[in-house]
């Protein structure tokens, strides 16, 4: 079973998720993105349950909204200038980091990666400035 870590850059602290081993009907490499959203969720639900002391997660709720909406700006700045430099490796290192703490402001909220997922499937196959006008009248 291979494993795969989230962390938080400069934090020393990381959550190891376990993968399941991929399902026969796809490429070698490629897994279920929902399966590992939802399990890295499940963890983080976990987490919020925990003391300060405990865990990273649990340090982050304890610190409130506002902190949480600070590691994300954080965190989208280090991807906007991961992006910037163009290292591969950079970027989905930052990107990672950005989904992470973007998971730990849904479950604030006690959304779950889920919830993204399906707003997601509504708007495949749509254009993007249609989405856009729709937006500007009155959805989201």
């Amino acid at each position: 079973m291979a494993h795969r870590r989230a962390g938080v850059a400069g934090s020393g602290q990381y959550l190891w998720i376990r993968l399941e081993p991929v399902a026969s009907n796809r490429a070698p490499g490629m897994s279920n993105s929902s399966d590992i959203l939802d399990n890295l969720g499940k963890v983080i639900e976990e987490r919020k349950q925990k003391t300060a002391d405990e865990s990273y997660v649990a340090t982050l709720f304890a610190g409130g909204i506002d902190t949480i909406l600070q590691k994300i700006g954080e965190e989208a700045a280090e991807t906007v200038i991961a992006g910037k430099n163009g290292n591969p490796d950079r970027i989905v290192y930052e990107v990672a980091d950005l989904w992470f703490h973007s998971l730990i402001l849904l479950a604030h909220y006690d959304l779950a990666p889920a919830d993204v997922l399906k707003e997601l499937e509504r708007r495949f196959g749509r254009s993007g400035l249609d989405e856009k006008a729709a937006r500007n009248t009155g959805h989201g």
